[in-house]
């Protein structure tokens, strides 16, 4: 059974930092790509960001760029989000992907989801 599991989630000031995790399990990963999604109060999923299985190349949304990284640890299995100067407008749930299909920017692309961690930033 595929598996995504993430964490690293919590309650932080603006201006901080946190890092993300998601470990896949249940199947190779490290041939696919993966990617972070977040889904804020009364809003739609939203793409984060995203990186090949190579770890090569990555992709962010303009709203995060130069403030958020993605990362593959060693192992391939495992997706990082570092996320530095946060602001209010960062609080959501972060929801990790793998496995897409088309426009990456769009979750109806991804195949596999994990359970998402909370964000909660305050002002």
């Amino acid at each position: 059974q595929v598996q995504l599991v993430e964490s690293g989630g919590g309650l932080v000031q603006a201006g901080g930092s946190l890092r993300l995790s998601c470990a896949a399990s249940g199947r190779t990963f490290s041939n696919y790509p993966m990617g972070w999604f977040r889904q804020a109060p009364g809003k739609e999923r939203e793409f984060v960001s995203a990186i090949t299985w190579t770890g090569t190349s990555t992709f962010y949304a303009n709203s995060v760029k130069g403030r958020f990284t993605i990362s593959r640890g060693a192992a391939q299995t495992t997706v990082y989000l570092q996320m530095n100067s946060l602001k209010p407008e960062d609080t959501a749930v972060y929801y990790c992907a793998a496995d897409p299909d088309g426009d990456y920017t769009s979750d109806s692309a991804w195949a596999y989801w994990g359970q998402g961690t909370r964000v909660t930033v305050s002002s």
